[in-house]
């Protein structure tokens, strides 16, 4: 990482980090406050980096939930990361070492904005997409270990601010609709969801991957449409 692709980057996760620190700072709390030190919200940062897993973490951990519940609550709320990582593939292609990262590190957020920036001419576009990686996971662990110590010495009702996390993306996501034109995969993800949503019920999120897979199958049909504007047409190939 040299000055100038950190100089590029950083703007891009600007929001990220005011969100990660944030939320990171929530989960660490909530960490603490049932009962665990502060070198376990680094670890489970370090290590984890899955910002609504760990939210459940710390339920399944105060709760000492089984671990076959663990694994398969983990599963469901993080399937969706299947879907991310294989519309990155073209993106990660060519990176060495650095792609298990990119894979590890791809969370909601960097996401966004891994699919919706480009690097600049002037920087090499590997080092770019990995530098905005690596900085959203060292705002998240800041924020985690922040949390974590002021939870040890403050003690609050820490219950609803978990929301912090779904207002972040939220937020993230508004700021996609409005830079793309083409909203057709947002309109496809809604109304599968809220079809699989009325049909199997909310029960332990049974609707996700039903959800997901209308998502994906619909985006492989729709591709050549999405995609066709931004082809260039002939007469203007020279």
């Amino acid at each position: 990482m040299n000055r100038k692709t950190l100089a590029a980057a950083f703007p891009h996760t600007v929001p990220v980090l005011m969100g990660y620190l944030s939320i990171g700072l929530v989960f660490g709390w909530m960490l603490s406050a049932a009962g665990f030190a502060p070198t376990w919200a680094a670890i489970m940062s370090v290590t984890i980096y899955a910002g609504s897993g760990q939210y459940l973490g710390v339920d399944l951990l105060a709760n000492a939930s089984p671990l076959a519940d663990a694994a398969f609550l983990t599963l469901m709320i993080n399937f969706r990361h299947l879907v991310y990582g294989l519309s990155m593939l073209e993106k990660f292609q060519g990176m060495g070492w650095r792609k298990l990262y990119m894979i590890f590190s791809l969370t909601d957020e960097t996401y966004a904005l891994l699919a919706g920036v480009e690097a600049p001419s002037d920087v090499d576009a590997k080092d770019f997409y990995f530098t905005i990686a690596l900085l959203d996971h060292l705002y998240w662990i800041a924020g985690s270990i922040l949390g974590a110590v002021a939870g040890a010495l403050i003690t609050i009702n820490t219950e609803g601010i978990d929301f912090a996390m779904t207002a972040l993306f939220l937020v993230i996501a508004v700021e996609q609709w409005q830079s793309n034109e083409k909203h057709a995969p947002v309109y496809l993800g809604a109304l599968g969801t809220l079809a699989c949503l009325l049909v199997l019920g909310p029960d332990n999120g049974r609707f996700l991957i039903p959800a997901l897979g209308i998502l994906v199958v619909g985006l492989l049909l729709l591709r050549p449409l999405l995609e066709g504007n931004d082809r260039p047409k002939g007469g203007d190939e020279l």
